[in-house]
């Protein structure tokens, strides 16, 4: 079947992306920026990756595009707190209209799980963008879940840090909420399952997977299996902007997120009728099942997808392309090259390996102030890490930094920043040949905005001398990496 994929650069399109692809089908992927788009696909003949955005019609293309089924996975939870409806119905009636040229014969949407009495912005948002498709006159198949939880789902990686680093909890009273959770493999089996499926044609179908539990006991199923003794408290009087700032400084989530995560954590989520099995013919995995899985992938350094990943986990622009030409003029530079003493591999290695549990490799503990210092300025810290130990794309993230450019062929990591700045950052690792002679080329650029930004250049300029140094050398002279 042909079969158009949006939200592909997004944590259940990644997913998806490659069974569609081992299936034959025959895929076209709608992403904002192409640059983005990671595909390890071997039979790259039956995928084409178009550039488009939905709230920007004009992007669509409607040339030569013909499909039989077009899943919509778009979703702007994480960039902004009180825009939800408008920017939804916005894109998924731009995303109707195309759907139309492209002839489409069935729209599968991914919801949130709906409770009639009291919905967040959030799920309020999610419902409205059901009532577009459903008016589409296009046949549809609506698939309602609630907490998704996978390595790399946002749940799951809040559940952790949380979990992981606090012994003893005081808590909102929201984590006394009921909600069903699902694992993420459940979500893709059942994505899958509806695909051309008509009895499930105009239906909206609640998946969910067999345990019912509050968000505290969530929290403690968690720590049991990770043999973790944990004591969780619940303070009644805490405000959700209080439960919000909670989140915001003790995970790796963005602000907006938190927002919009404890807003709907306060609503019981729980499916009318489950329907995850019937759609499958599987047994859905329980909640501690879920949690050894993602713990399986993360050990086996086999995370397909992170929500860290997404653009919107930073609040700051929808697409890269802007940043990939690091500006010549009006910035001020700080160029270090170190010639290379160990093999160029093992200096690869040190570039690919920066950042997360591996560090900075020099003056950590300084990266971690700047860190804190951004976390209490509203940006997002160091919390974020990276999704896999060993690999790097373009539009990962990467601690507080933005993968731009990743070319192993070339020795080339450009990486932006995402910290609050008063101004814009660049940062580059390069390998140079000369004379039969490598060294590694590390650049530092940034163009200042305004007076604040030129007094915030000289003032960690002193700074600059220290750890840029030090990270050059380091990484030319040896690997510092497993």
């Amino acid at each position: 079947m042909k079969v158009i994929l949006s939200g592909a650069t997004g944590y259940i399109g990644k997913r998806l992306l490659p069974l569609l692809i081992e299936a034959g089908h025959e895929v076209t992927c709608i992403v904002r920026d192409r640059r983005r788009f990671q595909s390890h696909s071997k039979t790259p003949g039956k995928l084409t990756v178009t550039e488009g955005d939905f709230l920007r019609p004009e992007t669509l293309s409607t040339q030569n595009i013909k499909a039989d089924i077009a899943f919509y996975l778009v979703h702007s939870m994480s960039s902004a707190i009180d825009r939800f409806e408008e920017m939804e119905v916005q894109s998924a009636n731009n995303f109707v209209a195309a759907a139309k040229s492209w002839n489409v014969k069935q729209i599968i949407f991914l919801s949130g799980l709906q409770n009639a009495a009291s919905g967040s912005p959030h799920l309020l948002s999610r419902l409205k963008v059901e009532q577009v498709l459903i008016q589409s006159g296009i046949p549809y198949t609506i698939l309602r879940a609630g907490i998704i939880v996978g390595s790399g789902s946002a749940s799951f990686e809040i559940i952790r840090d949380l979990t992981e680093k606090l012994p003893v909890m005081v808590t909102p009273r929201w984590l006394n909420t009921r909600c069903q959770p699902i694992a993420v493999r459940d979500v893709i089996n059942s994505l899958i399952s509806v695909m051309m499926h008509t009895p499930v044609f105009n239906r909206v179908l609640d998946i969910g997977g067999p345990d019912i539990l509050t968000y505290k006991q969530m929290l403690l199923q968690y720590a049991e299996v990770r043999g973790l003794r944990r004591k969780i408290f619940i303070l009644p009087l805490m405000t959700p902007r209080l439960s919000s700032y909670w989140l915001y400084f003790i995970t790796s989530t963005s602000y907006k997120l938190a927002v919009n995560l404890v807003n709907s954590m306060k609503v019981e989520v729980v499916c009318r009728e489950n329907y995850t099995e019937n759609l499958t013919g599987i047994k859905p995995l329980t909640y501690k099942e879920s949690i050894s899985l993602a713990f399986d992938k993360i050990a086996r350094h086999h995370v397909v997808s992170s929500w860290k990943d997404a653009l919107v986990s930073s609040s700051k622009r929808s697409s890269l392309k802007e940043y990939i030409a690091v500006p010549e003029f009006g910035c001020f530079h700080d160029v270090r090259q170190t010639e290379i003493k160990c093999s160029t591999g093992d200096v690869i290695a040190n570039i690919w390996g920066v950042g997360g549990e591996n560090g900075w490799y020099y003056a950590d503990f300084l990266w971690k102030v700047r860190g804190y210092i951004d976390k209490v300025a509203g940006g997002i810290g160091l919390r974020r890490g990276r999704t896999n130990s060993d690999e790097i794309f373009a539009g990962d993230a990467l601690d507080f930094w933005r993968v731009l450019v990743a070319d192993k062929s070339e020795g080339r990591l450009l990486i932006y920043a995402e910290m609050k700045l008063p101004g814009e950052a660049w940062l580059e690792y390069k390998i140079i040949e000369n004379n039969g002679v490598a060294s590694l080329r590390q650049t530092a650029t940034f163009r200042p905005r305004g007076l604040s930004g030129r007094l915030y250049w000289y003032a960690v300029w002193p700074l600059h001398q220290i750890i840029f140094k030090g990270m050059n050398s380091r990484m030319a002279a040896a690997r510092l990496v497993p």
